[in-house]
């Protein structure tokens, strides 16, 4: 039985709470002590009172590291394109005229959308959230600011698709991962430039392996004769065999191989290695965009353990397509007459 009177339990209460101040709307708010963390009732800001801002002495450093990243991908797209044309053209040219005349319209359409998305999804905005009004009870309407959270590096309202990057310096809506290599973050405004940048790299790089390793047989006979020497044999040991002759092939050629054989062969090697490497990114791209993700949203959807709603016309919202296939599907309409007695 509490012996304590009703005055003296009111008292408690009332030291057990503690007023603050919205950041959204700038109502007083009478909140718990023990309540860090609480949403207006008004305007349904949140505001965490344990957010504390964190220095980001490691900004140089960061941009200095994009800028490298981005000058060296800028450096090895133009000696693909190049050094794909000194080495691979007079071979195909000393072919036929036509055959070097329909693989330069290849080359130059590659190349440009290469080049093109790469340069939107690098130094295009990612994508910034909204400027709405906060601060002031007469313009912040009820519900205007639900869910939105304070940034504390930015110093204005965040909304809950944004995500604040400490390389960029700034919110950025939807963002779905800080890309090294474009020296940007992939966000709601070049999130498509980023997606047609890998799948132009993938087909590029597809093409300049197919053409080097055609190049690169008709200028090495001792190793298109080595393959063709292995065409009878049908024992189990064949795939292993067939690496033992292109490597012998390879090494005995390696010694007199030119300036364009030197460059062929690192073409292949890397366009080889790059194609694993972007077909998976791409892949783990294109899965995130059908369960209506981001790389983020992803690891917050694991650790609350939400539920995935994949659906294929999040892939047809995402690359911009308004309406379903079906619309431009033909629709037969069937006529019945009507029998007159």
């Amino acid at each position: 039985m509490d012996s304590s009177s009703p005055k003296e339990q009111y008292v408690t209460e009332v030291t057990d709470n503690y007023e603050t101040t919205c950041w959204g709307c700038g109502l007083s708010v009478l909140i718990p002590s023990c309540a860090s963390v609480f949403k207006c009732g008004w305007c349904g800001a949140i505001t965490d009172q344990n957010t504390q801002k964190r220095d980001q002495k490691g900004f140089r450093w960061r941009v200095l590291r994009d800028r490298c990243f981005v000058s060296v991908v800028i450096i090895f797209m133009l000696f693909v394109i190049f050094g794909g044309v000194w080495a691979i053209y007079p071979v195909l040219f000393s072919i036929s005229l036509l055959l070097g005349s329909f693989h330069s319209i290849i080359t130059a359409i590659l190349s440009i959308a290469t080049i093109s998305s790469f340069s939107l999804a690098a130094f295009r905005c990612a994508g910034t959230p909204p400027n709405i009004l906060w601060g002031s009870y007469p313009t912040v309407g009820k519900g205007d600011l639900e869910n939105y959270t304070f940034c504390h590096y930015c110093l204005k309202p965040k909304s809950p698709r944004a995500h604040h990057c400490r390389s960029c310096r700034k919110c950025i809506l939807d963002m779905d991962h800080h890309c090294p290599f474009i020296g940007n973050c992939v966000g709601a405004a070049n999130h498509r430039n980023f997606i047609a940048f890998l799948i132009s790299a993938v087909l590029s790089t597809i093409y300049v392996s197919i053409m080097s390793a055609y190049a690169g047989l008709h200028i090495w006979p001792t190793l298109t004769y080595s393959i063709k020497g292995l065409n009878g044999i049908t024992s189990v040991d064949l795939a292993w065999r067939v690496i033992n002759e292109i490597l012998i092939a390879f090494l005995r050629s390696a010694l007199l191989l030119s300036s364009r054989g030197l460059v062929l062969a690192y073409l292949f090697i890397a366009s080889v290695s790059l194609q694993i490497g972007l077909s998976v990114l791409l892949w783990q791209q294109l899965s995130y965009i059908y369960q209506g993700k981001t790389y983020l949203s992803h690891l917050t959807s694991q650790a609350g353990n939400e539920e995935e709603k994949k659906d294929c016309q999040n892939l047809v919202r995402f690359f911009g397509f308004q309406y379903s296939v079906t619309r431009f599907l033909p629709t037969f309409r069937v006529t019945r007459k009507r029998h007159v007695k």
